[in-house]
């Protein structure tokens, strides 16, 4: 019968229950799936992130705990930014896990890092919608502060952003001069760097009332048969040398219902996620990782509490090259 001893056994140190959360198997979100975002690695808690040309890099900040002060010379401006700090937990009593029997071959540790692994599993996945969540933000051109609250990229640089009204609730509006509009836009937010497409972004009510529209929707039936005939379920479509697509949210992370973002792909650094390390002993000074999970026994022995975290601090480099559509 397992013993809470078996806790103390090498699969359950930081290292090895990092790992193991890391292999639990999951869905990504769709902005994982696009591959947007790059991902750095830093060994402090907060970053320097500098504005040049309305442009902003993360800069790591060193030593670790130093007070950030930021500073301006011409047109450069480096402002502090604190990394998020994502933390869940469990409880894993003793009680739970009295009763399991190994079976076939089977050791204790094998049994019991299997509930381990169960318990872990939602855990990583409340992390992974958060970070999902985070880079959303990061499109719409908003941040992460330390506290948890969204704050404004665009305010942050001084900018303001890029909109562009595509009048879809109106049957003679010539769509594909719009999308021309909003193509100039995005090559404005970029200045004279190159990108490969534009994929969009949409909410809802922004989806409905452009599929339906008259001068887009046998464009968006087309493709819908034929995504049929190759059992292809994605909602995307190419119309006017743009790809839109309906963003499949949920109530707390989603695109707003009748806006829409437009996204240039094939942009180097565009969007980028630093991750610092954890707030542990055996974590001070190295460099983060995505995610980390410990565990360590209760008060008398009773239990084992279990906790996974993340910190990750997401950007979009040049948010006036992100353009917002609105339905109007």
């Amino acid at each position: 019968m397992p013993t809470m001893d078996a806790f103390n056994a090498d699969a359950f140190t930081l290292t090895s229950l990092t790992a193991a959360i890391q292999q639990v198997p999951y869905q990504p979100g769709r902005i994982e799936q696009l591959g947007w975002f790059g991902t750095r690695s830093i060994n402090t808690l907060s970053t320097f992130v500098e504005v040049q040309d309305n442009v902003l890099s993360l800069v790591d900040v060193s030593p670790r705990g130093a007070p950030p002060q930021a500073m301006e010379h011409s047109t450069r401006t480096v402002v502090p930014f604190g990394v998020p700090h994502l933390v869940v937990n469990d409880l894993l009593m003793a009680d739970e896990i009295t009763g399991v029997r190994a079976f076939g071959s089977e050791s204790e540790v094998e049994t019991l890092a299997r509930v381990v692994a169960q318990r872990m599993a939602p855990m990583r996945s409340s992390l992974e919608y958060t970070i999902e969540s985070h880079r959303l933000d990061a499109i719409m051109g908003n941040y992460r502060t330390v506290g948890g609250t969204k704050s404004s990229l665009f305010t942050a640089m001084g900018v303001s952003q890029q909109e562009q009204a595509m009048v879809l609730g109106t049957d003679g509006t010539a769509v594909r001069t719009k999308i021309l509009e909003l193509l100039e836009k995005v090559e404005d937010g970029l200045g004279g760097l190159g990108f490969t497409g534009v994929r969009v972004l949409c909410g809802k009510t922004f989806w409905s009332k452009l599929v339906e529209h008259p001068k887009v929707k046998e464009v968006y039936l087309n493709y819908s048969a034929a995504a049929e005939l190759r059992r292809d379920p994605r909602l995307e479509f190419d119309f006017g040398g743009v790809i839109w697509e309906r963003y499949r949210g949920t109530s707390q992370v989603k695109v707003p219902d009748a806006q829409a973002y437009a996204v240039p792909e094939g942009v180097q650094d565009l969007f980028q996620t630093a991750f610092a390390p954890a707030d542990y002993v055996d974590t001070a000074g190295t460099l983060g990782q995505r995610l980390y999970a410990t565990q360590w026994p209760t008060e008398g022995n009773k239990g084992i509490k279990m906790e996974a975290q993340s910190n990750p601090l997401s950007i979009c480099t040049r948010p006036r090259a992100v353009i917002k559509c609105t339905t109007n």
